[in-house]
């Protein structure tokens, strides 16, 4: 990976979020952009298609610009300050696109081949201005690559654990093995975990677990890969178990959309654990097979 992306819209979350990324750039020694979506002034479905003068582009985006240099500059200031010169230094770049975010962020990912996507939430559960609602929603639901959301007061600590919430989807693995060479930055490990209201799992569904478990330790190669059932009367309970008594510092799950009704009436195991995780949510796009 040669760059991680940081959408801002320069809140406290958004600066949050941009920290933490830069931690991770440090110790995976890669490198940051920061990014802004624009509004264009006039919010209609044809708006991208009208002419409008450059001097209105211009007062949008010089102070756009002004911002994301400022805080480019901050951040390669405190990494600086907080490290010696001889540890790696991120550069931090950035750039600003005129569109919706999950547009904006879509085609610099596709343009830059970016790996991973480190955005921010609010601290009351919520998500920040930035990815409030649909934003947030467009973005984990349309995603072909990894997105990281970094509650606001989550301050970076050390890697030391990173739980993986699967279903034993045959795609999965690949997953796994994606998620692999993420761990493999800050010799982390990983704990497959699968949630069920059993409290013991049957022999049919032991053999399922134990093929699963076999090709996930042929397909990653990686030697710190566990495993552990979790009893719960569901998975978003069993989820909110996870994170809070298991001692990880990072929940991946993978967001699988769904359809409308079962969306309205349910809502996503991801959409759900993002309105109140305390810890950093990796989402995860199915059968996602690209080292991150």
């Amino acid at each position: 990976m040669k760059t991680i992306l940081v959408p801002t819209d320069f809140s406290a979350p958004a600066d949050n979020a941009a920290r933490y990324a830069l931690h991770l750039a440090r110790q995976m020694h890669t490198n940051l952009e920061l990014c802004n979506a624009m509004k264009i002034p006039i919010e209609t479905p044809v708006a991208a298609q009208v002419a409008w003068p450059l001097e209105d582009y211009s007062a949008i985006k010089n102070p756009v610009t002004d911002e994301l240099s400022f805080l480019s500059e901050r951040l390669e200031q405190e990494d600086r300050a907080a490290t010696g010169p001889q540890s790696y230094h991120p550069i931090v770049s950035y750039t600003s696109e005129i569109g919706p975010v999950k547009d904006v962020v879509r085609n610099i990912v596709d343009e830059r081949k970016i790996g991973l996507v480190v955005m921010g939430m609010s601290g009351s559960g919520g998500l920040s201005r930035f990815v409030l609602g649909s934003s947030s929603r467009d973005m984990i639901d349309i995603a072909s690559f990894p997105v990281l959301l970094i509650p606001s007061h989550a301050p970076f600590k050390r890697i030391n654990k990173i739980a993986f919430a699967t279903d034993l989807s045959k795609g999965d693995i690949e997953v796994i093995h994606s998620l692999a060479s993420f761990a493999y930055y800050f010799n982390a490990e990983i704990l497959i975990t699968h949630v069920t209201n059993k409290k013991f799992e049957k022999n049919e569904e032991r053999k399922k677990i134990n093929a699963f478990l076999s090709e996930v330790t042929d397909k990653a190669n990686y030697p710190k890969i566990y495993y552990r059932h979790i009893k719960s009367i569901n998975v978003d309970h069993g989820l909110d178990w996870l994170y809070e008594h298991g001692q990880i510092d990072m929940l991946a799950m993978v967001h699988r959309p769904h359809h409308f009704l079962s969306k309205l009436i349910n809502g996503s195991h991801t959409q759900n654990m993002a309105r109140h995780i305390t810890i950093p949510l990796l989402v995860v796009p199915p059968e996602y097979c690209t080292t991150i």
